[in-house]
């Protein structure tokens, strides 16, 4: 039963990721080749700051794929793995609350299970550290912006199993929606004193030496050596629109991947469910009484 659940999660997935990835190549896309424009922009003109102070300038990394390449196969490929990935997580997920979690219909529980997938996995921590274009983000600063990145997502997922865990314990006391509030509430909290707890990412420490106290890694405007703007700071409605289709391209390939998977698991319990009953026994044939 198991396994093949997970196979029904990874197929789902590959379809949300598919989706996903469609959505993000149309919308998201484009606002990408703006970000990679202005880095381009912003590196020539630090470049012109350098060659007046007598610097050297750095030589440019060569891309080892061509922006098509990147844009169709890359993120194409990876956006459909990923998808399967979250695809055998969910399936998992949604074998341990299977008759754990209440008399849900399995249609309902994959849908609860695909929306605490979107919390936990990435609206959550997108709130405390948010999707970025390319451009944003100082190169020394990557790993740690990496390992910031996975302990909010696991405190996100770990944190959420303990509020649904909470509001089981509390269902008997208090009912089913107060004991949910209730449990929502204290997730709300104790996921707040994590965020307060992790650092901004323009407080990592190469960005404080070479930047200054910032709430964000996001490019400020290029200055000459008597502060006259040279080059503007990365554009804010770029920013805002590449956030904005990132967390829809989550939530499609998190929708999807629940609506595809609900009927694929209701048809297969239903199926497990007949087969352990086995066939209904038939009925014996009524004899006339004698004499009648």
């Amino acid at each position: 039963m198991e396994k093949r659940l997970i196979l029904r999660g990874v197929l789902a997935g590959a379809v949300a990721g598919l989706l996903a990835f469609l959505f993000a190549r149309i919308f998201a896309e484009p606002l990408i080749g703006r970000a990679i424009d202005y880095e381009s922009g912003r590196d020539a003109a630090q470049a012109a700051l350098d060659k007046a102070a007598g610097l050297a300038p750095e030589a440019a990394d060569p891309d080892l794929f061509s922006r098509t390449v990147q844009a169709d196969v890359g993120i194409g490929v990876g956006m459909v793995f990923f998808g399967m990935a979250m695809g055998a997580l969910f399936a998992i997920a949604y074998a341990i609350c299977l008759g754990r979690v209440g008399r849900l219909r399995a249609r309902n529980l994959a849908m609860l299970v695909a929306l605490g997938g979107f919390l936990g996995f990435y609206l959550v921590p997108f709130v405390k550290y948010p999707a970025n274009p390319p451009s944003i983000g100082h190169p020394d600063t990557i790993r740690e912006r990496g390992n910031l990145y996975l302990v909010m997502v696991g405190a996100s997922i770990v944190l959420l199993v303990l509020a649904v865990w909470l509001g089981r314990r509390l269902a008997g006391r208090f009912g089913n929606w107060n004991a949910t509030l209730l449990a929502a509430l204290a997730y709300a909290v104790v996921i707040g004193v994590v965020m307060a707890l992790l650092p901004s990412l323009g407080e990592l420490s190469a960005n404080v030496q070479e930047f200054g106290h910032h709430a964000t890694e996001t490019p400020l405007p290029l200055t000459d050596a008597e502060g006259r703007i040279v080059y503007p700071g990365f554009p804010a409605d770029t920013l805002f629109s590449f956030r904005f289709y990132s967390v829809a391209a989550q939530l499609i390939l998190w929708g999807v991947l629940g609506l595809v998977f609900a009927p694929m698991a209701e048809r297969l319990l239903a199926g497990s469910a007949a087969a352990e009953r086995g066939p209904a026994p038939a009925a014996g044939r009524v004899e006339p009484a004698a004499g009648a």
